[in-house]
């Protein structure tokens, strides 16, 4: 596991965008916190990373919102999800066979559905309301 804390939205986002280097395609970004952690900071700079030049937003109300770059991002929301049901009506599982990388805010309501593989990244508030702590399991930067 690798551990990495950032102090700013930019740094955020800036992390975001140094993992997207790493990134090939059919990878599932699982992504854990509450609240304000910064989970949508990182996926607009992972995506900018791959190439998506603006618009990347949360996609609590639609569930999910897709990005073209050099990849596709399949951007998921999973805060009101409750049932299998609910999951499999997103989409989800059609997206995480086409090949696009697959970022997921509040994977810790799906987490039984993750597939092997998923690179966990969980978001804590660090010592103070600035910093965030980035606990990254599956992948190395």
């Amino acid at each position: 596991m690798v551990s990495v804390t950032t102090g700013s939205e930019n740094e955020t986002e800036a992390l975001g965008e140094k993992i997207s280097s790493k990134l090939k395609g059919g990878e599932v970004l699982a992504l854990f916190g509450g609240m304000g952690m910064g989970k949508t900071a990182f996926t607009r700079g992972l995506a900018k990373g791959l190439g998506v030049r603006s618009g990347v937003s949360s996609p609590t109300f639609a569930l999910m919102h897709e990005y073209r770059g050099r990849l596709t991002v399949y951007h998921f929301d999973m805060f009101r999800i409750e049932t299998w049901d609910d999951l499999s009506s997103t989409g989800f599982f059609d997206c995480i066979d086409a090949g696009g990388v697959t970022v997921i805010e509040w994977s810790e309501n799906i987490e039984n559905a993750l597939p092997a593989g998923s690179i966990k990244i969980r978001i804590s508030r660090g010592q103070n309301d600035n910093l965030r702590v980035f606990e990254i399991e599956g992948m190395d930067i």
